[in-house]
């Protein structure tokens, strides 16, 4: 077996597709979705390394790498996307392969040490990563720096391991500081208190030192460090973010239930939206789900209208090199060929949504009205891609059976030629759609466990597709 592994080339997207569809078929837990979001990535310009694997001039296995999940780090974060082999090919070891390549494509970027972990991937890299990923990833919550890891077997073992660490090398004793804490542990049961053990020892170590202490900020500390706790197992990070990478900069008004950015971001992307078609957000609130659509389809950095990141604090502080990530990222910005649209019922949310598209710099991009949803009608020639948020009976009262009813009518009867995407925590309303769904993806909405919903409408047809579950 003669195998070549090299980067994907443009005439290799539609095998690429081909290949991903029928290695995930009859996988066990799969959305069935891999080959979508390979293309979003794609699309959206977060796919640096797209690496396939060829034997005799055919494409038998592919991995996808992108800065599109992050969590927790060192400088910067990549996630692991789909890793393709054709069923006849699966169990030599090209998988494998794939996965080495694409690791040593990472080092040639810039990291050094690759694992990947629960839900994250961790790399070594330069500063500019770091900045990177606050700037560009769309999912990412918080990005932190580790600076020690160690074991921990008691309160006084915490404070004095973290008393041992030279934070002069972070803080100055005029500066302020905050402490997060996350605990996994039978040791130690509260992270509040884990959090104030760990002040206490960086404040005494300052005391002692200059006969002057760190005040405690919570709201604007200079630094902002985060310890997390699993068993034994200590991990003292920086705080790189700042508040969390949800808080665009662009929302400043937003009504009763809204969407979360970052969940709004991965809906878009887990939905397949790559920005090659018109959009329609039909329940559009205050347009966060309008507003991540056009920066995906643009290729626009989700969090450029930021006031500021945690990093700007610390004393290695590089503006010009944040400055050249940033024009770099901009110059990434591209053009949109369809329309992106919203509606709403109340002409107060509307209002609302207006002043946040205006926040966001993307009014050119995203057209809004006043309309009920279960009187309106498809306004675009050719497929319509909509992604929406509707009541779940939660905090916005609903007749669910009713309301849920409408959604499915509307939808059969007045958009023809649509995929239709939503979510709900309520696991009852499905039932009173009236249309089967061809995909049923569990997600979480804060703590609500909920389903994320495609409904296929086609034109002249009443076609059923098989449901699939995540």
């Amino acid at each position: 077996m003669n195998i070549t592994i090299r980067d994907e080339q443009p005439e290799d997207i539609e095998g690429i597709e081909k290949l991903t569809r029928a290695a995930f078929l009859n996988a066990e837990h799969t959305s069935h979705t891999e080959q979508f979001i390979v293309n979003s990535l794609r699309k959206s310009g977060q796919l640096p390394i797209s690496l396939v694997a060829v034997e005799d001039d055919s494409i038998i296995g592919h991995v996808a790498i992108s800065p599109v999940s992050i969590s927790t780090g060192t400088t910067g974060w990549y996630g692991l996307g789909p890793i393709s082999v054709y069923p006849t090919k699966q169990g030599l070891g090209i998988g494998s392969q794939l996965m080495q390549a694409s690791l040593e494509k990472l080092k040639q970027l810039g990291a050094s040490y690759v694992k990947e972990g629960n839900r994250n991937v961790e790399f070594e890299g330069d500063k500019g990563f770091m900045y990177k990923a606050n700037l560009c990833c769309r999912t990412a919550v918080k990005i932190l720096k580790p600076i020690e890891t160690f074991k921990v077997i008691s309160e006084d073992d915490l404070y004095k391991k973290i008393y041992a660490i030279d934070w002069s090398q972070y803080l100055n004793e005029t500066d302020t500081l905050a402490i997060d804490g996350t605990v996994f542990s039978e040791i130690f049961t509260h992270s509040k208190y884990v959090a104030l053990k760990t002040k206490d020892a960086i404040v005494d170590q300052f005391r002692e030192k200059t006969g002057i202490r760190p005040n405690v900020d919570l709201d604007h500390p200079t630094l902002r460090i985060n310890i997390h706790i699993d068993q034994t197992n200590c991990t003292v990070s920086l705080d790189s973010s700042g508040d969390s990478l949800h808080k665009r900069g662009y929302r400043e008004y937003t009504n009763i239930a809204p969407i979360n950015e970052i969940l709004a971001a991965g809906l878009l992307l887990k939905s397949g939206w790559d920005g090659l078609s018109h959009f329609h957000d039909l329940m559009c609130g205050s347009g966060t789900m309008l507003i991540e659509a056009a920066m995906i389809a643009c290729n626009i950095p989700p969090n450029i209208n930021r006031e500021q990141f945690a990093f700007e604090k610390w004393k290695d502080w590089d503006v010009d090199l944040f400055e050249k990530i940033e024009e770099s990222a901009l110059r990434k910005i591209r053009g949109f060929d369809y329309t992106i649209t919203g509606a709403d019922e109340s002409q107060s949310i509307i209002l609302k949504a207006q002043e946040n598209i205006e926040n966001a710099n993307l009014a050119e991009f995203i057209k809004i009205n006043r309309q009920d949803f279960f009187t309106s009608e498809k306004q675009v020639d050719g497929h319509l891609h909509m992604v929406f948020n509707p009541p779940y009976g939660e905090r916005i009262e609903v007749n669910v059976p009713e309301f849920y009813g409408k959604i499915g009518d509307t939808l059969k009867q007045n958009y023809p030629g649509s995929e239709a995407w939503f979510i709900t925590s309520n696991l009852e309303a499905m039932k009173f759609v009236g249309l089967r769904p061809s995909r049923k993806i569990k997600v979480y909405n804060g703590k609500l466990e909920s389903k994320f919903l495609k409904y296929e409408v086609y034109e002249g047809t009443k076609k059923l597709h098989k449901l699939n579950d995540d």
